[in-house]
């Protein structure tokens, strides 16, 4: 990837905002700084690399987390002091779970879209590489592959029972407590969400 650094404008601080947006959905995901460096890196790896003002250091976006995100395309605005970047998602963006950083309005939190997946998903994985006493997640994982497969059996079935009835109530918590399986076993065979997606993209074709 070629860019032209020496046009862009940083700031006193030696750094330019980025606003980040998921090149996929077009949901702006957060926003965020880099120097120079972090620009440079993340043009080398094609992996976001940031500046933290706070701590004062860059910093790679995922590198504990696993929430990697790959750079599709870099843009620079008109007075040349803001960068646009699009990006792969891995899980989600935001350090609260949430897929985005913008999941607030002021009228409250925004209406909860197919995205709450990744949230899930991104919840779920936590709670696998930092296990919790008392947590049903962890209950899961503990118990292995198994019994996972037993309740996403189980919860199938359940889904089933719901729509032969009438309560679109039941259906809807038996799809969630579905889902919920889904993403448990997903993690468990480290398989994301977005291959499932991608999966399902290729198919409209």
């Amino acid at each position: 990837m070629t860019f032209d650094i020496s046009a862009l404008k940083f700031n006193a601080d030696g750094l330019i905002p980025v606003v980040v947006q998921d090149a996929s959905t077009q949901e702006v995901l957060m926003l965020a700084y880099m120097n120079e460096t972090a620009l440079k890196q993340t043009l080398e790896s094609q992996e976001a690399t940031y500046y933290s003002r706070s701590r004062q250091t860059l910093w790679k976006k995922g590198e504990t987390s696993g929430h990697i995100q790959t750079v599709k395309e870099l843009r620079y605005d008109c007075d040349e002091d803001t960068l646009l970047m699009k990006v792969d998602q891995q899980g989600v963006a935001c350090h609260t779970l949430h897929k985005s950083c913008f999941y607030r309005s002021f009228e409250g939190d925004i209406p909860a879209t197919a995205s709450v997946l990744d949230e899930v998903y991104a919840t779920i994985k936590d709670r696998k590489a930092r296990p919790k006493e008392g947590s049903y997640t962890t209950y899961l994982f503990n118990e292995g592959i198994d019994k996972i497969l037993k309740k996403v059996g189980e919860e199938s079935a359940e889904v089933i029972i719901a729509a032969k009835g009438d309560s679109e109530e039941d259906l809807i918590n038996e799809t969630s407590d579905l889902l919920y399986h889904l993403s448990v076993l997903l993690n468990e065979k480290n398989i994301s969400f977005e291959s499932v997606y991608q999966c399902l993209k290729d198919r409209q074709h």
